[in-house]
């Protein structure tokens, strides 16, 4: 399709072990990923989400297949992608303000111009009033919204989210969800968000991507077909949730049991 900014065509990454074999992380991933679209990726755990995250965002390059980011190929990070990590990046040393206005600064943005784009993405995540508090006194949630802030300034077409709420409680994570959406919408971004959580997929993705266990390849591909906006406490709860959940719930449980039992005889 035209309008695809992501594209992987056959890619594997393998890495050196330890002790000293080859592990493949993943093998003969193909997928697409459109502009405007939000696609949640779930498997079993180690079986390779993240490293297709680094392969989209440069961090890796594939040892075969290619990967492609608006239509070129990846050959280091490209321009426009936005990555935020299971572990928030903000700096104890700087303010809140000066967290979110260190990308426009990296980019060359004066420090009046960044401070005063920060500040607007700082009203936005909703934390006014804090521009001037260090992260040791803010609460996780909080630093999420930092986080989040911190990738959105520079309004990156590409958004990479390696389990970006998975540390969080379960009200503040619901919270943080809501926000995303509202955040995301309109920007045109293409999202790709890991997640261990089924119901999390679902409840933000157009669509939802199945991995299989290690070395994982793409096993499924479910579209979403909950309207926009959304409210993920409300959804969570609706007829047609449920079946969806259901539905890849089948095609990941196989998934999750060959990867428990994989795990089991290696331990033995």
């Amino acid at each position: 399709m035209a309008d695809d900014v992501i594209e992987l065509r056959g890619a594997t990454k393998r890495f050196r072990s330890t002790s000293g074999g080859i592990h493949t992380a993943v093998h003969d991933l193909t997928m697409t990923v459109a502009a405007n679209e939000f696609v949640a990726v779930v498997g079993p755990t180690g079986c390779g989400k993240s490293t297709t995250l680094s392969l989209v965002s440069g961090l890796e390059p594939p040892s075969e297949g290619e990967v492609l980011v608006a239509g070129s190929p990846v050959r280091g990070i490209p321009d426009g992608v936005g990555y935020m990590f299971q572990n928030d990046a903000v700096l104890p040393w700087r303010s809140v303000l000066d967290n979110v206005a260190a990308g426009p600064r990296y980019r060359g943005e004066s420090r009046a111009a960044a401070r005063a784009k920060a500040r607007t993405w700082v009203e936005r995540v909703g934390l006014a009033g804090f521009e001037g508090y260090y992260p040791h006194q803010l609460s996780g949630g909080m630093r999420k919204r930092v986080a989040l802030a911190q990738t959105l300034v520079n309004e990156p077409s590409i958004l990479l989210m390696d389990e970006p709420f998975s540390a969080l409680d379960v009200q503040t994570r619901a919270l943080m969800q809501d926000e995303l959406l509202r955040l995301w919408s309109g920007t045109g971004a293409a999202v790709v968000f890991v997640t261990h959580d089924l119901e999390e997929a679902i409840a933000l993705a157009d669509r939802v991507i199945v991995m299989t266990a290690s070395p994982a390849t793409i096993k499924g591909s479910f579209p979403v077909p909950l309207s926009r906006p959304r409210d993920v406490e409300e959804l969570r709860l609706s007829t047609e949730f449920l079946e969806i959940y259901r539905e890849i719930w089948e095609s990941l449980r196989e998934e999750v049991e060959k990867a428990r039992k994989g795990n089991a005889s290696r331990a033995a």
